[in-house]
């Protein structure tokens, strides 16, 4: 999983409310059994003029000019900035997969549906909570002036604004130590691989009969 310190990137407005995980990534496309792909199929609906399916070349496709990832001054944005209750819905993972592979690195709401705000933590994705007014007024400010930017310090748990006016915000120590150091669960098992090799190894010495059940 890619570690996120600090993050300086153009902010892009997902000015919806209840935005679920369906539209975030719509149900033909999680038949794949692979966790990579998805990026291209980001609110898929919303994005495109015509009907999307599963392999289709997204040249191919007819963009929606008025949805605002297609617009040329958000070309390229890794922080998305939206609204209450972002992410609710199904608990499908594939959500933040699409949104990590589109290149999004944080998502800012005033609140995160429960699931998909820990599937976030679990995939190198950083959902940050902030006040509903703050989250208005940094609308405003995208909206104002084209290429928006903010940058994102985990470690000191600060979105700073390009004036420099910083905006606290929380994260949970374990999450914050998981996102700094690039730990997924399987990174975190294998810290631990030396000791887990070394309990293997002393089980089949005390049931040997154990290798021959794992072989069979």
């Amino acid at each position: 999983m890619q570690k996120f310190t600090i993050h300086k990137g153009l902010v892009a407005p997902m000015d919806r409310e209840n935005v679920d995980t369906d539209a975030i990534i719509p149900k033909q496309f999680l038949k794949s059994i692979r966790k990579t792909g998805f990026g291209p199929n980001l609110f898929d609906e919303w994005r495109y003029l015509d009907p999307g399916y599963p392999g289709q070349d997204p040249a191919s496709r007819r963009p929606n000019p008025d949805f605002v990832l297609n617009q040329t001054r958000y070309q390229g944005a890794s922080i998305l900035l939206a609204r209450k209750n972002f992410g609710c819905g199904s608990s499908r993972e594939h959500a933040p997969w699409a949104l990590d592979q589109f290149g999004f690195r944080a998502v800012i709401a005033p609140s995160f549906a429960d699931i998909f705000f820990n599937n976030c933590f679990k995939n190198g994705l950083l959902p940050i909570v902030l006040p509903e007014p703050v989250v208005g007024k940094l609308f405003d400010a995208c909206n104002a002036f084209p290429g928006y930017q903010l940058t994102i310090d985990l470690e000191r748990q600060v979105v700073v604004q390009p004036q420099g006016e910083e905006v606290p915000f929380e994260v949970q120590p374990f999450r914050k130590y998981c996102l700094l150091n690039g730990f997924d669960d399987i990174g975190l098992t294998l810290r631990h691989k030396e000791k887990i090799a070394a309990f293997e190894t002393q089980r089949l010495a005390q049931k040997p009969w154990l290798a021959h059940t794992m072989l069979g």
